[in-house]
C-alpha cells in the first residue's frame, strides 16, 4: 500500500474511531490523521486553511449520521468552498447504513468518490488507495 500525507475521519462513534485509526495506523496508510466529531468541526478547520494546500486532507472518510453537522451537511458545505481549494481531496461516505437510498444519494455528489459500508477493512483501505 501506498501512504498519503494527511488522511481526515469525520466520526462521531469514538470505539470505530479507535479501531480505524490502529487499523491505519498499522498498515501505514497515512503519514498524519486528523479525526473530527462532526461536520461542523471538520469545516471549522478546512475553512482557514483553503490555500493552505499542505494541511488540508489528502482523504476524507466521512460518517453520515452525527451530532451537530451530519455528513449530508458536511458535504453542502464542501461543495461551496471546494472552487477555493487547490488541493484535490477524495472523499468516502463511509456509513453503517445500507440504504439504498444514502447509497444514491452519494452519488449524486460529484465529490464523493465512493460509499463504503462500515466498518472499514483492510480491502477498503487498498481499494481506497487504488
Amino acid at each position: 500500500m501506498s501512504m498519503v500525507d494527511l488522511a481526515c475521519i469525520i466520526d462521531d462513534d469514538q470505539i470505530y474511531v479507535f479501531g480505524l485509526r490502529k487499523l491505519i495506523d498499522f498498515h501505514k496508510y497515512s503519514k498524519n490523521l486528523l479525526v473530527f466529531k462532526n461536520g461542523a468541526e471538520a469545516i471549522k478547520y478546512m475553512k482557514p486553511l483553503i490555500t493552505s494546500s499542505d494541511e488540508l486532507p489528502d482523504v476524507i472518510l466521512l460518517d453520515i449520521n452525527m451530532p451537530v453537522m451530519d455528513g449530508w451537511q458536511f458535504l453542502d458545505e464542501f461543495v461551496k468552498i471546494k472552487p477555493l481549494i487547490k488541493k484535490k481531496i477524495t472523499i468516502y461516505m463511509v456509513s453503517s447504513s445500507i440504504d439504498e437510498a444514502d447509497l444514491e444519494r452519494a452519488k449524486s455528489y460529484e465529490e464523493v468518490s465512493d460509499f463504503i459500508v462500515k466498518p472499514v477493512k483492510e480491502h477498503d483501505l487498498a481499494k481506497i488507495l487504488g
